[in-house]
């Protein structure tokens, strides 16, 4: 594999990975005053050499694996330890204070020793890649929002143009079917102003937001009244509870989809009713109305636009978008939220 695909490991470390790979001096400090204890315990007490040899290569495996090592560190701390904790054993076996068997515990502890650094490297190896990876998934998170942002303000200036330009024509010509024409206009512009609008709210919806507390009452009574002029329908609302912590753009956008939704399946003088409730565990919004609600693979349904970012902004609460539909009585469509602390959590 070519360094370009995989870069040294060394290199990348020093910033990338967290501060618990880095070399810990004082960890290795620690190990040589264990080891040299170990080693003494090994030479004055042949009968159980065995324990403070094990103690110290354990402390060897411990070590490699709390800190970051070079492969020939590594290679000259374990060459030196092998010769040390050998040359006591061999010497008591010589001796015939131990059985030469017991020597062969040196190349079995080099062995597991390689076996650890294998799957220590491993392991770094694996957050490095994770590492690149979030770090690719970032920018082109990165990317797709600047292009969405972009595109949805290159759409705003056409738009706004249009509708300048046919309310111009619309005043300009008073004949019934040229203020038809340019009424119909105007619905399908101001129909693609708020698409635009919901495009950036979905895209924000993944990022991060001011958490704010919010009367809910108010809040609720506030974005209904701003409907009410724009659709003949019978309009009410009530709502009981306090402050809810949530972000008041990202509110008033989900629940402008969930009216234009209702207004979008209802007639004049259809019902649409908006009910909202809080309380220490959690806060709900419900939107009711007495249309026949969207068919299934129809424009408007579940899987609308509108909806899809109702579900995605709330998701992001910690909450979750209901739908429900009976022929008899109509829609409800309902937010149901967790309480969350004034930092958001």
């Amino acid at each position: 594999m070519s360094a370009t695909a995989s870069p040294p490991l060394n290199r990348l470390a020093k910033s990338r990975l967290p501060d618990s790979f880095r070399l810990g001096w004082s960890l290795r400090v620690v190990w040589l005053v264990g080891a040299a204890v170990c080693a003494t315990a090994m030479w004055l007490l042949p009968g159980t050499a065995t324990i403070p040899f094990h103690l110290m290569w354990i402390g060897l495996s411990l070590l490699y694996g709390f800190t970051r090592w070079r492969p020939v560190e590594l290679a000259v701390m374990v060459g030196v330890t092998a010769a040390a904790t050998g040359a006591i054993l061999v010497s008591h076996a010589a001796g015939g204070r131990i059985e030469w068997l017991e020597t062969l515990e040196v190349p079995l502890s080099v062995a597991l020793i390689a076996v650890t650094a294998a799957l220590v490297r491993r392991r770094h190896l694996a957050l490095l890649a994770l590492a690149d990876a979030a770090d690719r998934d970032r920018q082109v998170a990165e990317a797709r929002q600047h292009l969405m942002r972009q595109v949805a303000h290159e759409l705003r200036t056409p738009i706004t143009v249009a509708r300048g330009f046919t309310e111009l024509v619309a005043d300009r010509h008073a004949d019934a079917e040229t203020r038809e024409d340019s009424d119909t206009v105007l619905a399908e512009l101001d129909k693609l102003a708020r698409i635009t609008q919901r495009l950036v709210t979905l895209i924000d919806a993944d990022g991060a937001y001011v958490p704010e507390a919010l009367d809910l009452p108010a809040e609720v009574t506030r974005i209904v009244r701003r409907w009410t002029p724009a659709a003949d329908r019978a309009w009410s609302w009530k709502c009981a509870g306090g402050t809810v912590i949530a972000n008041r753009d990202r509110l008033e956008a989900v629940l402008d989809c969930l009216l234009d939704n209702a207004v979008k399946f209802t007639g004049p003088g259809d019902r649409i009713a908006v009910e909202g409730q809080a309380d220490d565990l959690a806060w709900t919004i419900t939107v009711t109305d007495s249309g026949p609600g969207p068919t299934p693979g129809g424009p408007g349904t579940g899987t609308s636009l509108g909806l899809v970012m109702a579900r995605t902004v709330v998701a992001g609460w910690g909450g979750e978008v209901r739908l429900a539909h009976e022929p008899a009585t109509g829609t409800t469509v309902t937010l149901h939220v967790p309480a969350q602390r004034p930092d958001g959590r």
